[in-house]
């Protein structure tokens, strides 16, 4: 993707990000660091779940993270709400991210068997090899921004290591492409591939929440639907449960939250309640 939107912008910054730590470690040598990680915990899905998301910053929202913000306690208040994963950025030009936060998740959702999730921009297995290096369970990749070669080497590599992968959409064309990329060969149990749909415009970062609506239709079959951007309360969350999704990824309301805990724990007590609904009426 070369042109000047938001995600053009992302991948060629990512690109260069890349290009860089390679010049400081060898893909061979990254990639024997990183599949000497072992102990890294599968992602648990039931009927409905949350991946709780650590942002500092949003180019939305700005600064989310106030003075004072303490990671490992945000981290924490995650793990004991019941996330299934916690999604991590480390994007550090938009939003403020780096490895070392992924990093230190990792370790720290080690003992809860909680997988975290890099969410990048990524455009090389070069940056699949360094989630797997940091501990991570899973990876974003968006489908997008991503000729489906790139997709292809992407979730290869992700499959190499184990992880999971959220393969994130914006509109039918890439549901469509999601559908012919991913099968029962690229989701092994213990690392699915999980099919997200954004339902922010990337060129004005606006949320349009029709879109979880309006996609729901064309959802790939056998893959657990993600709905990703503006979900923030239970009435979002109940909404998306009865379209079928089945898991939500939430950050600014979580990282805005005055209880955390109770705020995932409300969430997907919400989405389980609504599903159990929409099958007792069908």
């Amino acid at each position: 993707m070369n042109d000047g939107s938001f995600l053009g912008r992302m991948a060629r910054a990512s690109r260069e990000r890349a290009k860089a730590a390679r010049a400081r470690e060898s893909e061979n040598a990254l990639r024997e660091r990183a599949l000497a990680v072992s102990d890294t915990p599968a992602i648990q899905l039931g009927d409905f779940d949350l991946i709780a998301e650590l942002k500092l910053r949003s180019p939305a929202a700005g600064t989310l993270a106030k003075t004072g913000f303490d990671r490992s306690a945000q981290l924490n208040a995650y793990a004991r709400g019941g996330a299934a994963a916690i999604s991590v950025l480390t994007e550090p030009d938009e939003f403020e991210g780096e490895l070392a936060h992924l990093e230190e998740a990792a370790a720290l959702l080690l003992p809860h068997r909680i997988p975290a999730m890099r969410k990048d921009f990524l455009v090389d297995p070069y940056q699949v090899l360094e989630a797997k290096a940091a501990g991570a369970g899973g990876v974003l990749v968006i489908a997008t921004m991503l000729s489906d070669d790139e997709v292809e080497s992407l979730l290869t590599a992700a499959a190499d290591c184990g992880l999971f992968v959220l393969l994130e959409a914006f509109d039918g064309n890439d549901l469509e492409r999601i559908a012919k990329l991913s099968g029962p060969a690229r989701a092994p149990e213990c690392a699915p591939v999980l099919c997200g749909v954004n339902c922010r415009d990337l060129r004005t970062l606006d949320v349009n929440f029709g879109r979880f609506a309006a996609l729901a239709p064309h959802l790939p079959a056998g893959l657990k639907a993600v709905a990703e951007s503006g979900v923030s309360s239970e009435e979002d969350i109940r909404a998306i449960a009865s379209l079928g999704y089945e898991v939500a990824l939430v950050g600014s309301a979580l990282m805005q939250a005055r209880d955390p805990v109770e705020q995932v724990k409300r969430l997907a007590a919400a989405g389980v309640a609504q599903r159990t609904e929409t099958r007792s009426c069908s």
